[in-house]
C-alpha cells in the first residue's frame, strides 16, 4: 500500500527542506521534478488552470524514488498570500494539460524560472517573452499562448504532501521515520489536511468483489467518515454518483467478466475527488492501479495511520470473501471484519462514543 500525508512546513521552511533531511537520513539524494495539478479558474469559459509546481523526490541508492514531497493546492487557509514569492520558486501554467506534459518532457525542473521555458519555446520556433514581474510567457509561431512561468504565490512552498512509494513491509517503521523527520523541522497538520491510503486494486478486479465493496461503502460510508474523524475542512470529498450503486446492484453486473464490468464502470465517468476513489480501477491505470481511501484526517501519528490502514485493509479482505454480505449496522460490520481483536475493540469503542462527528485525530 502507499500513503499520502498532507502536512505544512513552518514559515521560512519548505518541502525541499524536508526532502534534504530525509535524503540525509536514508543516504539518498533529493531530485526536483514537475508535479502536475489542477485548480479552479475564474476565467469565463475555462473551468480549470493546469499547473506544474515544484516537487522533490528522495532517490535511493538504486535510483528508485523512496518518497515524493509535493504541493497540494487544496491547502490554503494557513498561508499568508501577501508574502512575496521566494527566489527560485515558480509554477508553470497552461490551459491544456497536453502542453504541460510536453513541458515536462522538454524542460529541466532544476532550471531557474527565467529560463525554464526556453526549451519549450524552441519546440514552437519562438523566443520566450520575459516580463519585469518575473513572469515568462511562451507563444507559438502564430501567437497563440502555450504556457506561462510565474513566481509562486505567497508561501506556496510550505504545503507538503508526503507521497510514499508502495510499501511492502515495515509500514509503521517507515512512516514513523518520515513523520519524525517532519516533526523535527516543525511541520504541522494543515487546516484542510487529509491522509490518503492507496491499496492494490488487483484483488478487486472482479465484478463480484467490486459490487461487494461498493455496496458496503454505499451503506456504511457516512458512518466510516465519522468513525475515522474526517476533517470537515477537507475539500474534494463526496459521495459516489447514484448511478454507480444502480449499476453494481444489478444481477447482470455481478455476472459480467471483468473487462465488461470495468468498461461499464468507466462509462460512468467517475472522478477521483470523492470519499473512495475508484477511478484508477475504472481506467485500468497501470501506473497507479489502486483503490484510494480519501476520508482520513491528516496526522503526525504513524500509529493512527496504521490503524486506518488495518481497518480498510480488513474491509477490503472481507469484500473478497465468497460469503460476504453487507451488514445492517457499523457494529455488525466491525464484528465481521478479519482484524485482530484488539483492533476490533479499538474501533468498536470509537463507534460507541456519542457525537462522533466531533472526533478528530490530531
Amino acid at each position: 500500500m502507499g500513503f499520502e500525508i498532507e502536512l505544512l512546513a513552518p514559515p521560512g521552511l519548505s518541502r525541499q527542506d524536508l526532502a534534504v533531511r530525509i535524503a540525509a537520513r536514508t543516504g539518498g539524494r533529493p531530485r526536483r521534478f514537475f508535479h502536475p495539478q489542477s485548480e479552479p479558474s475564474k476565467v469565463p469559459g475555462q473551468s480549470v488552470f493546469e499547473n506544474l509546481t515544484l516537487g522533490f523526490d528522495v532517490m535511493g541508492a538504486d535510483g528508485a524514488s523512496l518518497v515524493s514531497l509535493v504541493d497540494d493546492l487544496t491547502l490554503q487557509a494557513d498561508l499568508d498570500r501577501r508574502k512575496p514569492p521566494l527566489p527560485g520558486w515558480y509554477r508553470i501554467v497552461a490551459d491544456d494539460p497536453r502542453l504541460l506534459r510536453l513541458a515536462v518532457r522538454q524542460c529541466d525542473a532544476e532550471a531557474e524560472g527565467g529560463v525554464v521555458l526556453d526549451a519549450l519555446a524552441s519546440v514552437f520556433g519562438t523566443e520566450p517573452e520575459r516580463h519585469a514581474s518575473g513572469m515568462v510567457r511562451v507563444v507559438d509561431d502564430k501567437g497563440a499562448p502555450v504556457a506561462i512561468c510565474a513566481p509562486l504565490p505567497g508561501e506556496r512552498e510550505r504545503p507538503c504532501e508526503i507521497v510514499t512509494a508502495p510499501i511492502v513491509r515495515d509500514h509503521e517503521a517507515i512512516l514513523i521515520a518520515l513523520l519524525d523527520d517532519a516533526q523535527a523541522l516543525g511541520f504541522c497538520v494543515p487546516h484542510e489536511g487529509a491522509t490518503h491510503i492507496h491499496f492494490d486494486a488487483g484483488p478487486l478486479c472482479s465484478a463480484r468483489a467490486l459490487a461487494a465493496l461498493v455496496g458496503t461503502l454505499d451503506r456504511h460510508g457516512p458512518a466510516l467518515r465519522e468513525l475515522v474523524g474526517v476533517n470537515p475542512a477537507c475539500v474534494r470529498l463526496g459521495a459516489w454518483p447514484p448511478e454507480l450503486m444502480a449499476l453494481v446492484s444489478t444481477p447482470s453486473f455481478a455476472a459480467m467478466e471483468w473487462e465488461a464490468a470495468r468498461a461499464a464502470l468507466q462509462a460512468l465517468q467517475l472522478t477521483k475527488y470523492c470519499d473512495f476513489n475508484l477511478l484508477n480501477i475504472a481506467a485500468a491505470d497501470l501506473s497507479k492501479h489502486t483503490f484510494e481511501v480519501r476520508i482520513l484526517p491528516s496526522t503526525l501519528d504513524a500509529h493512527r495511520i496504521i490503524a486506518f490502514a488495518e481497518l480498510f485493509e480488513a474491509l477490503l479482505d472481507g469484500c473478497l470473501s465468497p460469503k460476504h454480505f453487507v451488514p445492517e449496522t457499523l457494529g455488525e460490520l466491525l464484528d465481521q471484519l478479519p482484524i485482530p481483536e484488539a483492533s476490533r475493540s479499538f474501533w468498536r469503542d470509537r463507534s460507541a462514543i456519542e457525537n462522533m462527528t466531533h472526533l478528530q485525530f490530531a
